[in-house]
């Protein structure tokens, strides 16, 4: 599961960018992987290890739903439909 997310310019902002994605681990774990920061830049990449597939899904989307109420939209997913 990948998600893509942008902002764009405002009050002359640069445009902000996030990323999403979940991963399997080697320990039958699941890895929210979160990159964020100034579109052309480094972002801040964040790793939160979840359990079990359904929970990382949960957290995914709780995350993505915060992003989009704050004027994010999404540019980009790839994998499963989420809700």
């Amino acid at each position: 599961m990948r998600i893509y997310m942008q902002l764009g310019m405002i009050d002359n902002k640069p445009p902000k960018f996030c990323s999403l994605h979940l991963n399997e681990d080697l320990l039958a774990g699941w890895n929210l992987v979160r990159e964020s920061g100034i579109q052309g830049s480094y972002g801040k990449v964040v790793k939160i290890h979840y359990d079990d597939h359904q929970s990382a899904l949960e957290a995914l989307i709780e995350v993505r739903d915060a992003h989009i109420h704050k004027g994010f939209r999404v540019v980009f997913a790839q994998g499963e439909i989420l809700g």
